[in-house]
């Protein structure tokens, strides 16, 4: 499963899923996370520049280029968790603390 999740420099969940200045994309196979990349993505930055329709566009590109199949996130609005739903991905909200523990235990939940 891939699986994107905000994270913040020293590595624990971001609260801020569509203003987050960094993601990470796992890759959990059996429970065991087998990749991590960060990635520096700006949205913070970027979330006021242009309509919420395109925040959310560059939002749902990065996760298509990316192949991710989940998102966890501490938190999120309310339009883009329908997106995200809409485009087939499942969102585990709710996550704090370690970034790759929250992201292996949303993975076993969706096992």
């Amino acid at each position: 499963m891939v699986v994107c999740v905000p994270v913040t420099s020293d590595g624990q969940v971001d609260p801020r899923w569509g203003r987050a200045a960094r993601v990470a994309i796992a890759g959990v196979e059996a429970g065991t996370l087998v990749r991590w990349e960060e990635f520096d993505v700006g949205w913070g930055d970027l979330h006021d520049a242009g309509t919420e329709g395109s925040h959310h566009a560059r939002v749902a590109r990065f996760l298509r280029d990316h192949h991710v199949e989940a998102v966890v996130a501490h938190h999120m609005g309310e339009e883009m968790h329908h997106m995200l739903e809409r485009m087939g991905l499942a969102v585990r909200l709710g996550a704090a603390g370690d970034a790759r523990t929250a992201v292996t235990a949303a993975a076993a939940r969706s096992a």
